[in-house]
């Protein structure tokens, strides 16, 4: 690439970078993403060079194929119904150790060894999320659907000069410890903080017209015009949860909600800082 090409680029993000600066803006993190070394390199380096810039970034994260890996060396057989893990009594054990546990300590490490400043934290610190069991037609177990969030220890964070690092575990008003979907919790998290973006990676490209073709992207969506695709059949499957996450956000007083394709690398900053996002913007 020649000078020039690379002077457009920093021009090019210039006004994005004076637009964002001092907001806030939640990524859930998770999928494939995660699972590859220079994927989660590269997320991590993107998320520095946001605060680098002046972003306040929330990171959340899920974690679900490290608890697979643990349940089945532990002899225990994940369980879904509905998209949600059933989550019994010493799986939502497992769960606590591995997401509040190694995951999250390791996405502390990789964004410390990039240069950033992170501290991990989990639903349980500081009563920041508190939840109570999911209601659902068949029972899930320990699966809950956040009541409450309290944002200081997040806040206090951010004025401090740290990226929090949030894993989904919630408290009950009884002492109980619940699993919590990671977008929900993203999603919930953002319209507490008043987030300007909330922005969920994922393994799709974003909301596709034709899910067999990757040039049918839908590049942003009117949360008014949702029912709609569902109702053409556009939104279907296991993307209709995450459109509905980035509904309530937008509802709740989030200004814009992105779902982006977490196997490109730096498609946070591609999305952020570019006049052609990657991804499926609602607004």
């Amino acid at each position: 690439m020649d000078n020039n090409k690379r002077a457009e680029i920093l021009i090019q993000a210039m006004p994005y970078i004076q637009k964002n600066r001092g907001q806030t803006i939640v990524v859930k993190y998770g999928g494939n993403a995660m699972q590859s070394e220079e994927l989660k390199n590269a997320v991590m380096s993107d998320i520095v060079l946001m605060q680098l810039v002046g972003i306040n970034v929330v990171l959340v994260h899920g974690g679900g194929p490290e608890i697979n890996t643990m349940l089945t060396k532990t002899g225990k057989k994940s369980e879904f119904k509905n998209g949600l893990r059933v989550t019994d009594r010493e799986t939502i054990d497992i769960v606590q150790q591995v997401l509040a546990g190694k995951v999250n300590k390791s996405l502390v490490q990789h964004l410390s060894l990039n240069g950033g400043r992170a501290i991990g934290l989990c639903g349980l610190d500081g009563k920041m999320l508190m939840a109570k069991k999911l209601a659902s037609a068949e029972d899930l177990g320990f699966v809950g659907e956040i009541d409450r969030v309290n944002p200081m220890i997040i806040l206090d964070s951010i004025k401090n000069g740290y990226i929090p690092v949030i894993s989904t575990i919630a408290g009950g008003y009884n002492g109980e410890v619940y699993n919590i979907n990671a977008d929900l919790a993203a999603a919930k998290i953002a319209a507490k903080l008043g987030a300007k973006k909330l922005i969920l990676m994922t393994d799709v490209r974003g909301l596709l017209r034709d899910v067999h073709d990757d040039s049918t992207l839908i590049s942003s969506v009117n949360i008014n015009d949702v029912p709609k695709l569902k109702k053409e059949g556009v939104l279907a499957g296991g993307m209709i949860p995450k459109i509905e996450c980035c509904v309530d956000a937008v509802r709740s007083g989030v200004s814009r909600a992105h779902i982006l394709d977490g196997r490109l690398k730096h498609s946070i900053l591609l999305e952020l800082f570019s006049d052609e996002g990657i991804g499926t913007m609602l607004y």
